[in-house]
């Protein structure tokens, strides 16, 4: 499990453009990982797209982004091509990565219990070392409160 202030334990995880990404690729980097529930539903798109508006912001302050979902990296590459997603998003079929950020939770879906993803981001500095967490996440206006997050931590 992640700890704010902790660093973070290595991961590795499939990741669209047909490549595996590891924590450890982004040392000496921001990182913005941010868990959505499922590609191309409405939220999940509408949080994309945010992040992605932002792009050239995050990336001027020396960050990355990463989107997270069980969805296969197939599934991935389709919805990153056709929202024009600017960062990778990384497929977590067997949980690993949510569970290590403790995102897996009992949800209410159409009246059944279930286990899902509750969005949720993070944000993780150039020591590989979590600085902020965003937990059960409304999107409007969620990836601008991460920017303001990194403009005040790049100001210390």
């Amino acid at each position: 499990m992640v700890n704010v202030g902790k660093r973070v334990k290595n991961f590795t995880l499939p990741a669209t453009g047909d490549q595996n990404l590891s924590l450890s690729d982004f040392s000496g980097r921001n990182l913005i990982i941010y868990f959505y529930p499922r590609d191309n539903t409405p939220g999940c798109t509408r949080e994309g797209l945010d992040f992605a508006s932002l792009y050239t912001q995050f990336t001027d302050l020396d960050a990355a982004i990463l989107g997270v979902s069980r969805d296969s990296v197939k599934t991935h590459e389709n919805f990153k091509k056709k929202q024009e997603f600017p960062f990778h998003l990384l497929s977590d079929s067997d949980e690993t990565l949510c569970r290590q950020f403790d995102v897996i939770h009992e949800k209410n879906m159409y009246g059944r219990k279930v286990l899902g993803i509750v969005r949720s981001t993070f944000l993780i500095d150039t020591l590989g070392i979590l600085r902020n967490e965003w937990r059960k996440v409304r999107v409007a206006g969620h990836a601008g409160q991460v920017l303001e997050a990194l403009q005040t931590l790049t100001r210390l």
